[in-house]
């Protein structure tokens, strides 16, 4: 990821001055310097990202013909004293909101598919903390299918084949994941509607003062991990 490369080229410089060798101590400092610069300026970072979040086109209305809504899962911190907005996180939010937004064009006549385990720290399945929020905000408790087992967007995928089979569906991600969650959907034979949502990146009106910006180096966290991510689909073969 971007800030910790960043910070071990400054360590790395450090062990270089250390060590006397001077031309190259200051060479990798002036990089890690650059590297800082450009990772962290947000419209550097928004030129990188957008064409990533760009692959697949708003879907603005929903299709009549379409059942099923299927929204990836996000994450989430389960603390009873906070309300569940605050409990799920930011990404997963979003995309249950455009899941939700879509799912009243339809005149509530689809069915919300939310999925997502417990992972390694909280012992609630993320597709259930997705459900609450979902009722919370006015979706009928028949409307939403939970699945709890998913750890990742490949065990996903697998899930809707099973449930969905050849049926038609929408499905809804953050825009930057949707180019690899649809490969892996593809690999099992589905065609699903992209509804990408959590869009980051905006060039229309680009801030060129916002210097060492920390939501510039969240951006690079989400662009190094999707890019990685198409890379490894790449070596195992999708």
């Amino acid at each position: 990821m971007p800030l910790p490369l960043g910070v071990a080229f400054m360590v790395l410089a450090l062990i270089l001055l250390y060590r006397n060798k001077l031309h190259k101590a200051k060479f990798v400092l002036l990089f890690s310097f650059v590297w800082f610069f450009l990772f962290s300026y947000t419209p550097f970072v928004d030129l990188l990202l957008a064409p990533l979040e760009s692959t697949y086109p708003t879907l603005h209305q929903a299709p009549k013909e379409i059942k099923y809504i299927y929204v990836l899962g996000g994450g989430h911190t389960t603390d009873e004293s906070h309300p569940i907005t605050s409990q799920v996180n930011e990404t997963a939010v979003v995309r249950l909101n455009e899941g939700i937004r879509l799912y009243r064009q339809l005149h509530e006549n689809a069915t919300l598919i939310v999925s997502g385990y417990s992972g390694l720290f909280d012992p609630t399945p993320h597709a259930l903390m997705q459900k609450k929020l979902a009722l919370s905000l006015g979706v009928r408790k028949e409307h939403i299918i939970v699945r709890p087992g998913p750890k990742d967007t490949q065990e996903e995928a697998i899930a809707a084949k099973k449930l969905l089979g050849d049926e038609p569906f929408i499905l809804v991600t953050s825009a930057s994941h949707m180019a690899r969650a649809m490969k892996f959907f593809a690999q099992e034979g589905l065609t699903p509607l992209p509804a990408p949502t959590n869009h980051l990146a905006s060039l229309q009106h680009p801030d060129y003062t916002d210097f060492f910006s920390s939501r510039a180096l969240m951006k690079s966290h989400i662009l190094f991990h999707e890019i990685l991510g198409i890379v490894w689909q790449k070596v195992k073969g999708f």
